[in-house]
Formats: structure tokens, sequence, C-alpha cells
């Protein structure tokens, strides 16, 4: 929905060289719809882990995308295949050895698959996105957030808390690197980035929700039609992962200052999803039903 909204724009009001933007609007800031999500439901409530397991289902779309659409070199498919089944084969040896550390997983299985998709074409930030589903993991979750999986001896919780602290840095930096964009850049790419956010994530959420469930899928329990809008609204901050996408998508120049300028302003949604929740009174409606079911089963 956000990209047919943008490319709607993109193309009944020009310039034409926009439309190779959208999926820039495809993104979804997984850790501040998060952080807002959190701020607005009560601690516990399954419109968190839907919003957090929606933004990674959409990022993780998003990134098949950008390899697919916004290759960084000259495609070699041949590259892609020899150094891709490389990495795949070096991950399943280190798993029935028993390899715990997952530093030869990122180092040895990682370069490999970076090698893949740099020399095949591809952009190599996805070099651990083949990797990761692989490495040993528990059976299953302890829950979201949740600090016991610390105190875990597999390999993918090991690498997921060790790389907590250091990723927000890199996120930092990341932001230094991209955001650097005068705000005399706004433009129409900005307005299209920002609409197709805005409008696209609450309305196509909402949308595909109802039609899922008219072909029998069900809400999470305590998740009615109303906490779907908040956490459309909250989905629709791009910011880091728009901004990714927007350097992918344009050399520098009118165009990438433009978008990158939607994407960062695409942080009104935080406040906007409050906005919404007050209106709906969203946490009100949650304590109401919690203290009927407590009345109830007392």
């Amino acid at each position: 929905m956000p990209a047919a909204i943008y490319v709607t724009l993109a193309s009944t009001f020009g310039p034409a060289t926009l439309i190779r933007g959208w999926a820039i609007p495809c993104a979804t800031d997984i850790a501040f719809s998060a952080m807002v999500a959190r701020a607005i439901f009560p601690a516990g409530h399954p419109a968190i882990p839907f919003l957090l397991l929606l933004a990674i289902a959409d990022d993780a779309l998003g990134l098949i995308i950008l390899a697919v659409f916004y290759p960084s070199g000259p495609l070699s498919i041949k590259a892609l295949v020899v150094f891709m089944a490389t990495a795949l084969l070096a991950t399943f040896w280190l798993r029935r050895r028993g390899i715990r550390s997952f530093w030869p997983y990122v180092i040895g299985a990682g370069s490999l698959s970076w090698a893949a998709l740099y020399f095949g074409g591809f952009h190599p930030a996805l070099a651990l996105v083949p990797i990761v589903p692989f490495m040993p993991h528990a059976p299953h979750d302890l829950g979201l957030f949740e600090a016991r999986e610390a105190l875990r001896a597999n390999t993918l919780d090991r690498f997921e808390n060790w790389w907590a602290r250091p990723v927000q840095f890199v996120l930092l930096l990341f932001g230094f690197a991209n955001a650097g964009v005068p705000f005399a850049q706004i433009g129409p790419g900005t307005y299209y980035v920002l609409a197709a956010l805005l409008f696209g994530k609450p309305v196509g959420i909402l949308l595909f929700s109802g039609g899922a469930r008219m072909i029998g899928a069900r809400l999470p329990t305590e998740v009615h039609v109303h906490d779907l809008l908040v956490v459309g609204t909250a989905a629709a901050i791009g910011f880091t992962v728009s901004l990714f996408f927007a350097t992918a998508a344009f050399p520098g120049g009118t165009a990438l200052a433009e978008t990158k300028m939607g994407a960062l302003l695409s942080f009104v949604a935080a406040p906007l999803a409050f906005v919404v929740s007050r209106v709906l009174r969203v946490r009100a409606h949650v304590m109401d039903a919690r203290a009927n079911n407590h009345d109830f089963r007392n």
C-alpha cells in the first residue's frame, strides 16, 4: 500500500524520476516503532509483539526488494551461487560440529556471504540474512525482551545479546552518516514518502488484516481493530531503514536529498500514534477489558 501510494503520487504529479524510490516507504524502523508501541500499550499487550513481527516481516520483504530491484553492480549469478553455496555449507558444517560461538558464523560464513552478494552485484549489507537463521538456537522463545535469554548458552541468543549495545552505536553512526540533508531540500520526494508512510501503513495494515480475517484468520487475543490503527501509525516510522533504501534507490542529488527528508520526517508518526491512541482511548479500553476479565474469573 505505501508503494502504491508513492507510485501514484510520483506518476501523477512528477517528476517521473522519483518513481524509482517506490520501495523507500515500504520500510519500517523496528526499534523506534516498537519503542512507541511499548509507550502506548500496557506491558505484555499482544499488540507489541504483533507490531514487531509485522515490522520484521516488512523489512525482510524490503531487503528482498532491495536485492532484486536495486542491485549495487553488474549481476553475476555464478559468483553469487558459488560463494553463497560455500557460505551455507560452512554454516551447516559449523552447526554439525556443535560450534557454540557466533564468531565463526559471523566472520567465516558471514564473510563468504558478503563476498557472494558483493561479487554477485547485490547489496552486501544483507550478508548475515542467509546465515543467522541457521545459527543454533533454543527450541522456544522465553518472551519479548526477556532478560533470561542472556543466560542461555545457544549461539543465536549469545549473538543477539552480545550485539545489543554495539548495534545502538552503529545505528547512531549510520544516522550521522546518512541523515545530513539541508532542510532546504524538502520537495516532492519528501511529500510522497511522508504521505506513503503516514497513510499507506495504517490503511494497508487495516485492509490486509481485514482480508485475512475474512478468510478465517484471527487477531491475537486483546488486539482489536482500533489497536491495529495505532499499530499501523507507529509502523509508519521509516527513519533508518528508509534512509538505507533511499541511498540504494538514488545517487547523490535532489531526489536522494528529498526522499531522505521524507524518511527523517516520518518521525511525526510517533506523536501521531499517541494522538490516535488517546482519541480511541486504547489504553483505557485495554484496562477495562482486563478488569472485566479479572472480575469474571473471580
